[in-house]
């Protein structure tokens, strides 16, 4: 039987919500619970293949069985126009299967997104990418202000998920209130995930 995992996963453009996926998975890891890190293809307008089977460096690309048997959920993706990146939504779209058997139920999921300026729809694509986890039964986690980061923060950071203020040109790397952050949201994740595998095992043997 495979060991429990929490998902990252994400779609990046130029390299920020890849790093952010890397600190969110130290933060799960750090809690005791392994951390799967996957990504998504491009998408294009034409009819025709615009990625390769597999990706030339990073992350592998996520399958479906990934997403089945993870214990957890972190979706990432950069902001566009206030909403998720459309390689994210493409394959998020392809989950129906997944939808009609409530495979996704129940299980902890958080979101985090990285944008080129500072009020540029942080919290409406975070908002965007929470509504189809929602429709698969899953339990949002987010940040509580108990993070002293969220009140010190100059950069990104919200109470729905982990954020980063890339810069118009992504040339801003990632402060350290936005780096505990992340760190911070994979602790989460990965704590609430194994409070409810540790309630389900007693109460399997009660």
């Amino acid at each position: 039987m495979t060991a429990a995992y929490a998902l990252v996963l994400f779609y990046s453009r130029h390299g920020s919500t890849s790093k952010m996926a890397r600190l969110i998975a130290e933060g799960i890891e750090q809690s005791g619970l392994e951390a799967r890190v996957r990504t998504v293809p491009e998408v294009s307008p034409e009819t025709r293949v615009a990625s390769p089977a597999v990706p030339d460096s990073g992350a592998p690309y996520c399958t479906e069985d990934d997403l089945r048997h993870c214990a957890a959920l972190v979706l990432g993706s950069p902001t566009r126009f206030g909403n998720m990146a459309a390689p994210l939504k493409h394959f998020i779209d392809g989950t129906s299967s997944l939808w009609l058997a409530g495979t996704l139920a129940n299980k902890p999921a958080a979101v985090f997104t990285s944008t080129a300026s500072l009020h540029g729809g942080q919290e409406s694509t975070l908002l965007s990418m929470q509504l189809p986890l929602l429709h698969h039964g899953m339990l949002l986690v987010g940040l509580p202000y108990s993070n002293p980061e969220l009140t010190e923060t100059r950069g990104g950071g919200t109470p729905y998920g982990a954020s980063h203020h890339a810069g118009a040109d992504g040339s801003r790397t990632l402060d350290k209130h936005e780096s505990a952050l992340c760190r911070a949201l994979g602790k989460r994740v990965a704590l609430i995930t194994r409070q409810l595998h540790a309630g389900a095992a007693h109460v399997q043997t009660a």
